[in-house]
């Protein structure tokens, strides 16, 4: 049977700020084209897009902005969308949720990456982040009659821990691009350290450039390029220079993919310090390229790092942890090579077809139990 599919996202694929997680439902959406469904995406606008568009196969309509889009979208969808018949509503909760179980009649599918939790409160002023908190506290309720589609273990165990029975959360991890992330011919520089991702403030970067200053003691020729933008970068580039770092530290902004698979391939080694994510997709993708990658031991990162094979899992915010375990991959190469081969065989085990598929098995399911949740 195919299947007539909308689905709600903050940003899409094409968005200036598009990260891990638009990237996932997107591969998720081009699957469900590529097998003969019609799917229709809503999502909020960006300087210069266009308001309607078709990506892969997948009819785009953006309406609101970044700010407003929990208001928006769902007043789109009642004057534009309530009238067309729809088999299965697919939520991306990845910012504020759009409580779509409220407003649309076809089964939905809540997919989350992770939800916030308190680390809201590192990135927001008080009152927004009480915001976004108070919005992720009625999830259980608004959901309660809705299956779950997760990326890790991680984000499993914190719905269940929020009030959400185990039964209904499906576990498929993400998949991984190998035709792009793949080591390339290019030089190893045994001095250097990537981090790829948003400049945010939770994102906790700072921890990373303050554990340069160890990191330097050790290895005096010892570089790192932070690979990506956001509102914290200037932040960051402050922190650098009052560390006296700025021959160290390298803000290289947002590049291109092919030129991030170089740099990858590249690297020693990769870092991620952040305190929580969904799945940590770029810490596959530094393994696909042979990069062993030092994160914090977080929820998400426990998932996608395996401590001691592909990498090295730290306490977060121990920044002389954190420097301690670069210096020892930068500085032993028996090490950085048994590290790399194990990221590399990690790697494999991920695919966007694998992931998009059994994403597939769960909406079929649904679909055919007209949206019972045990089903």
């Amino acid at each position: 049977m195919k299947l007539n599919v909308l689905a709600f996202n903050w940003r899409d694929i094409e968005h200036t700020e598009a990260g891990g997680a638009e990237v996932h439902l997107h591969e998720i959406l081009r699957w469900l084209v590529s097998q003969g469904n019609s799917v229709t995406l809503l999502s909020s606008t960006f300087e210069g897009c266009r308001v309607d568009t078709e990506i892969d196969g997948i009819r785009v309509l953006r309406r609101g902005k970044w700010y407003n889009a929990n208001f928006a979208l769902p007043l789109a969808y009642m004057r534009e969308l309530r009238g067309q018949e729809f088999d299965v509503v697919l939520e991306d909760i990845n910012k504020i949720p759009f409580y779509t179980p409220c407003f649309v009649k076809a089964p939905v599918l809540a997919v989350v990456p992770h939800l916030f939790g308190t680390t809201v409160f590192r990135e927001a002023s008080f009152p927004f982040a009480m915001y976004v908190y108070s919005y992720e506290l009625l999830i259980p309720l608004i959901y309660r009659n809705v299956r779950f589609l997760v990326i890790s273990e991680s984000t499993k165990t914190d719905l269940v821990g929020r009030g959400i029975r185990g039964e209904r959360i499906d576990v498929v991890e993400c998949g991984l691009d190998h035709a792009l992330y793949r080591e390339v011919d290019v030089r190893k520089d045994s001095n250097l350290i990537l981090y790829l991702g948003r400049l945010r403030k939770y994102k906790c970067v700072h921890f990373l450039i303050e554990a340069m200053k160890y990191v330097v003691q050790r290895v005096p020729k010892a570089r790192l390029v932070v690979v990506g933008d956001g509102p914290y970068r200037e932040q960051l580039q402050s922190l650098t220079r009052a560390l006296s770092l700025e021959r160290v530290v390298e803000f290289r902004g947002h590049v291109d993919a092919e030129e991030k698979v170089r740099l990858l391939s590249q690297a020693a080694v990769a870092a991620n310090p952040s305190p929580k994510e969904g799945w940590g997709l770029t810490v596959v993708e530094a393994n696909a390229c042979g990069v062993p990658v030092v994160a914090s031991r977080s929820p998400g990162l426990v998932d996608s790092v395996r401590d001691g094979e592909t990498g090295f899992l730290v306490e977060h915010g121990n920044v002389e942890q954190l420097a301690s375990k670069i210096v020892n991959i930068l500085v032993d190469n028996v090490l950085r090579e048994r590290l790399s081969g194990g990221a590399l065989e990690w790697s494999k085990r991920f695919t966007w077809e694998n992931c998009a598929s059994r994403s597939a098995e769960v909406i079929e399911r649904i679909t055919k139990s007209l949206g019972d949740p045990a089903a």
